[in-house]
């Protein structure tokens, strides 16, 4: 039986995660044990009761689907796991999506995109398309998803949106998490915060490039004006070395008129809602996006 969920003080989960992801993230070890070591971090997280995940395929892609209660739902989460495009899963996202999926009362998709360097882009952004496309031809329809990711998974969640609005098929509502949604960009006010290392960053931005152009708007989606976007709330720290770029795709949704709603935490680091079953200031900025997602998804 996986551990129930606990709220232990945040400054005690800090330290840790920052002890952690400190060596866990550091660019002088290989992509491998990055993957590895976030599995083996993220084994050991509570999920809420009543949890059930459940593996699949949609599109010839393989997914997590992650439900809390009820296995059927009317609606759908799209989730874009973060790792810089070159580590991650649903697994190591699992404590987050399984809140999310609580709150939202949604069934989250979780997709297992393929990872650079061995699949640079456009992999990632052809396998969370081909799981849309996959959803739809089930019968979904485009006001009863949400799509949702974080840090990598958030700048993917920005370029898949912008690829469904082109094709009209926009969604109910976005959620972003320290989205990257400008690989190439260098502007940042740190070399490092509690989690993130640029070197890391920047290596892995080269690794997910592979020979595309920097301003390729699947690649880098700060560079498709986001003009008729769905409603989009975004969360980002502000002690993160993301925070100026986020700033200013939020600038870009409302100079596009979109509804957006910014939420900055001085007290949490970066994607700390992948604690969301440690401690509570995690637990409430999922509980957000929950409400948020749900809120938007019942209009349907």
């Amino acid at each position: 039986m996986p551990p129930r969920p606990m709220s232990l003080p945040l400054p005690v989960v800090s330290r840790a995660v920052g002890a952690i992801f400190r060596l866990a993230l550091s660019p002088h070890f290989p992509t491998a044990v990055h993957r590895r070591v976030l599995e083996v971090l993220a084994a050991g997280l509570p999920l809420p009761e009543g949890t059930v995940t459940r593996s699949g395929r949609l599109g010839g892609v393989p997914v997590e689907y992650v439900t809390v209660g009820a296995t059927v739902r009317p609606t759908t989460v799209l989730y874009l796991h973060g790792g810089a495009y070159v580590a991650g899963s649903p697994r190591t996202h699992r404590a987050l999506t399984a809140t999310l999926a609580q709150d939202s009362g949604a069934r989250v998709v979780a997709v297992d995109y393929r990872l650079a360097p061995e699949h640079p882009h456009p992999a990632a952004v052809d396998d969370a398309l081909a799981v849309v496309d996959a959803l739809l031809a089930e019968g979904l329809a485009p006001s009863s998803l949400a799509v949702a990711g974080d840090s990598a998974g958030g700048g993917l969640a920005a370029a898949v949106t912008g690829a469904l609005v082109d094709r009209d098929l926009t969604p109910a509502c976005l959620a972003l998490i320290s989205p990257w949604t400008d690989p190439a960009d260098r502007n940042f006010p740190a070399d490092r915060d509690l989690l993130l290392d640029r070197r890391w960053l920047e290596r892995s931005a080269a690794d997910y490039r592979g020979h595309g152009g920097a301003a390729d708007p699947g690649y880098a989606p700060a560079h498709r004006p986001p003009v008729g976007f769905p409603p989009t709330l975004v969360h980002v720290g502000t002690a993160e070395i993301l925070h100026p770029q986020v700033l200013r795709y939020v600038e870009a949704l409302r100079a596009a008129d979109v509804p957006t709603t910014l939420t900055e935490y001085p007290d949490l680091w970066h994607v700390a809602h992948l604690q969301a079953t440690i401690t509570e200031p995690a637990r409430d900025a999922v509980r957000e996006i929950g409400v948020f997602v749900r809120e938007h998804l019942s209009r349907t």
